[in-house]
């Protein structure tokens, strides 16, 4: 029982700690990829902001932490630090899904809906830990009540 609490609390604070740190790597390699990308050309970011760039870097970043997420989550770590570390390659496919989606917050929601439910058939399909749902649910309620709220992150 007392397992089962502790479990139940370090998922949302060390998730956290997890996604603050995923944050900050995010403006680092954004930082990093507007230095490398735009320095050389001359051009002035707020120029191309509307453009390709913002959306190419986002879309790349769900890639690298996919890159990062795929060996993590297979390996034979103990299931409550894979559980916690869960919390960032969900988070990271929520908002941007909702990045990308915000003008139209219907859709937003249904994407979001169709890919939490895929991902729970996944988990239930292949009998995983009850920390997994509970990661992903937790994620997907938070950021449900970013976009509900209007939230910007």
């Amino acid at each position: 029982m007392m397992k089962t609490v502790l479990q139940t609390v370090a998922v949302p604070v060390f998730g956290l700690i997890m996604l603050n740190a995923a944050f900050i790597f995010d403006w680092g390699y954004q930082s990093l990829l507007r230095y490398v990308i735009l320095k050389p050309l001359m051009i002035d970011a707020m120029m191309i902001e509307g453009h390709w760039l913002p959306p190419a870097m986002h879309a790349s970043f769900v890639v690298i932490i996919g890159l990062i997420s795929w060996p993590i989550l297979k390996s034979k770590l103990n299931t409550l630090i894979k559980a916690i570390y869960l919390t960032v390659p969900t988070a990271v496919v929520f908002a941007t899904v909702g990045i990308f989606l915000y003008k139209w917050p219907v859709i937003e929601f249904t994407v979001g809906g169709i890919i939490s439910l895929g991902v729970l058939y996944y988990l239930y399909a292949t009998k995983k830990s009850w920390l997994y749902y509970y990661a992903i649910c937790l994620v997907g309620a938070a950021l449900l009540a970013v976009g509900i709220l209007g939230i910007d992150i």
